[in-house]
């Protein structure tokens, strides 16, 4: 039952608006993909609701349009980031 605690959700983030890599730490440590449509997708494990709530507080603050929200499969990783996947496909790459 402890190991259910300690397990991480992953989530994507996507946002209008474009965000550089120096962000990361400020997003708790979240990969931070920018994408050619003038979209940002931060990517990473989450530890809980509370901390989920502090980075959607975050982009708030910052002003930026909140586009979308996934989770991904728990306690992995995006190996390729399907949200990057999708925008790559969509383009025919």
């Amino acid at each position: 039952m402890e190991s259910e605690h300690v397990r991480q959700e992953v989530y994507c983030i996507t946002i209008k608006g474009h965000l550089d890599s120096e962000w990361s730490d400020w997003f708790d440590g979240l990969n931070i993909t920018m994408v050619d449509n003038g979209e940002t997708i931060l990517s990473g494990p989450i530890v809980d609701q509370t901390a989920l709530h502090g980075v959607l507080i975050k982009i708030r603050d910052l002003g930026l349009p909140l586009l979308s929200l996934m989770r991904t499969e728990t306690g992995r990783e995006n190996e390729s980031n399907p949200l990057v996947r999708q925008e790559e496909e969509g383009r025919g790459g």
